[in-house]
């Protein structure tokens, strides 16, 4: 069965110097070339138990072929890493040495009937699964400060902007609930693939006839024994070139990134010293300016959120898998995936710890309402002073008093207040922004209904 990565299994030697967005992140350890190195070795030995469980070897082949895999230290993952360019792959050299590690009389039963796609692209998975199971928490912590904050802040308004400019007041609540939303997608995405994650077993062609020579009179029996040993899917058919399972985590360890990232920015506009409406908890220091709080989190996380769709890009490419087993695109997926595990479970770590400690400013959004005169409540006034004035001579009102605002820097209420006609209308309710918030409220509580 698949096991969580030990957080302490990270590769101490392998270089994060310029990786601070995934260092010292579960995703790290679990990723690092002794994780792979382990998944290589536990997909070898459950190849060997299922080949048992099936009669096609003997018991004692299992229990040898598993002593000699289970502890990764006895192997130097870097030896299998420099022989790798002979045959193209590390699998090679690390079967060799497993083979002599078990020695006879079940040194032969180490990796009989696969091939070297079989064992790297399930230990794949496996490494997939260990890291997913390390992000997921990660996701649930984010969701849980998010949805914290959309309760509490239900009713705290602030400008909703869009094209960079102040357009109708809106609440923080609803903001919190969309970034919650994002999360939530992203962790059902993430779970899905998850949950599909499949083993590969086809031989050298993707047929299984090796198995069948050494004597299996079902072959096709041996995929789904071999998904039990490991707690994985058996797939339909051998997926040597038929990439669906690498495209698929792809695309939603991408948009998990890229759904952090839309936090991220937001966070990173409004953190500004200009608008300062939030402010992560603990911002990152400056090597020159000893005043700077910087919005490191949300820096990581939108980097991530920029590097993903490249990555899964490569991932996609390969979809282009010639023959039935193929040379360079299996090869060209190995580093980008690998990168986007890393990439998002950084991310994932970076934005529960962004949500965490957010702190938001609500005096200061309050007060950023007024900063366009009152006009960012143009709109409900169009559609009020419309009954009273007739559409067009409202609209001809309001954009000159618009100007006026500005031009003699006096609020918009005020300018209302002189016109005639509307003397009879509660001008200080319709000019109030924090009364034209319009559903945000019942849209946040409808959000956070959702589990």
């Amino acid at each position: 069965m698949t096991s969580p990565a030990d957080p302490d299994e990270g590769d101490a030697a392998e270089p994060s110097l310029l990786a601070p967005g995934w260092a010292g992140s579960p995703a790290a350890s679990a990723t690092g070339d002794r994780a792979y190195l382990r998944a290589l070795l536990d997909a070898e030995a459950a190849l060997t138990r299922a080949q048992v469980a099936l009669g096609l070897a003997p018991a004692e082949a299992a229990d040898a072929v598993g002593a000699a895999a289970a502890d990764p230290d006895a192997f130097d993952a870097r030896s299998p890493a420099e022989r790798a360019r002979g045959g193209g792959n590390p699998v090679i050299p690390l079967v060799a040495d497993l083979t002599r590690a078990v020695g006879e009389p079940y040194g032969p039963y180490v990796h009989r009937g696969a091939t070297s796609q079989d064992i790297l692209d399930t230990a794949t998975m496996l490494v997939a699964a260990r890291t997913l199971d390390l992000l997921l928490p990660d996701l649930a912590r984010a969701e849980r400060a998010l949805a914290e904050l959309a309760a509490e802040h239900r009713d705290t308004p602030m400008p909703g902007r869009t094209l960079t400019q102040h357009a109708v007041p809106t609440a923080f609540g609803l903001k919190a609930a969309g970034w919650r939303a994002l999360v939530l997608d992203a962790r059902d995405r993430i779970r899905a693939v998850r949950d599909a994650l499949p083993v590969q077993l086809g031989g050298a062609a993707g047929t299984l006839a090796a198995f069948a020579a050494y004597g299996a009179t079902d072959p096709v029996e041996l995929p789904a024994a071999y998904a039990r040993e490991l707690g994985l899917r058996e797939p339909l058919l051998p997926w040597h070139t038929l990439r669906t399972p690498i495209a698929d985590l792809a695309g939603a360890l991408a948009f998990t990134a890229g759904a952090l990232g839309k936090i991220a920015v937001d966070v990173l506009t409004l953190s500004r010293t200009e608008i300062a409406e939030v402010a992560e908890g603990s911002g990152g220091g400056s090597s020159a300016m000893p005043h700077k709080a910087n919005p490191v989190r949300s820096t990581l996380i939108a980097a991530a959120a920029r590097r993903a769709p490249q990555l899964a890009a490569t991932l996609y490419g390969s979809l282009a898998a010639e023959d039935e087993r193929p040379a360079g695109a299996w090869h060209a997926e190995w580093e980008p995936l690998r990168d986007l595990l890393r990439l998002t479970g950084g991310a994932a770590r970076d934005a529960a710890e962004l949500a965490e400690g957010l702190r938001v400013r609500p005096d200061v959004m309050r007060a950023h309402l007024g900063l366009t005169h009152g006009l960012i409540v143009s709109e409900r006034l169009s559609a009020e002073l419309a009954p009273v004035l007739g559409r067009a001579r409202a609209k001809e009102l309001l954009t000159e008093l618009a100007a006026r605002a500005y031009a003699e820097d006096r609020s918009l209420g005020e300018l209302l207040a002189k016109v005639p006609e509307l003397r009879e209308l509660d001008l200080a309710a319709a000019t109030d922004p924090a009364r034209y918030t319009g559903a945000a409220a019942a849209l946040t509580d409808r959000a956070l209904e959702r589990r």
